[in-house]
């Protein structure tokens, strides 16, 4: 501070030491919003719709044997389709409902079987051993000419 002795008046100059200091201050963290942000940015994934799918084909149904199964993708979620011992298809969601880890058929044990903590469902989709606290989503399947439709179920 400066004081004015003849008018009696206390004039108050900021010296060049604040200014350096809040100039550099705020460049710093101009800075630091200008390469935090775009990091960010780039890491969170992009926000994606979900894909309206009504029908998927898993294939034909001659390339399926007894006991074959198949991952296939309605949508954004993986589905399991199965040929069971009937010559029946079924499909269900291949997730499993414990922690979302992708399920397997095992042909020998006649089961749906999660490998991450040994969860095991039937051809029903029930759970009947391990964490899995639900049972399995059911889709349907409808064969069109020798092709396999899997629809949701209704």
């Amino acid at each position: 501070m400066i004081s004015n002795e003849s008018d009696g008046k206390i004039i108050k100059k900021e010296n060049r030491r604040d200014f350096l200091k809040y100039l550099l201050t705020t460049g710093l963290a101009g800075f630091a919003l200008a390469t935090i942000y775009p990091v960010i940015s780039f890491l969170k994934p992009p926000k994606q719709r979900e894909v309206k799918v009504s029908s998927v084909s898993a294939g034909l149904a001659k390339d399926f044997n007894t006991g074959d199964y198949k991952i296939i993708r309605f949508g954004k979620v993986p589905v399991i389709v199965i040929k069971d011992e009937e010559k029946d298809f079924r499909a269900f969601s291949a997730t499993c409902t414990h922690l979302d880890c992708t399920v397997q058929y095992k042909k020998d044990e006649k089961i749906i079987w999660c490998a991450c903590h040994n969860g095991k469902y039937d051809l029903h989709g029930r759970n009947i051993s391990g964490p899995p606290p639900r049972p399995l989503d059911k889709f349907m399947v409808v064969l069109k000419d020798e092709e396999i439709l899997v629809t949701k179920s209704s």
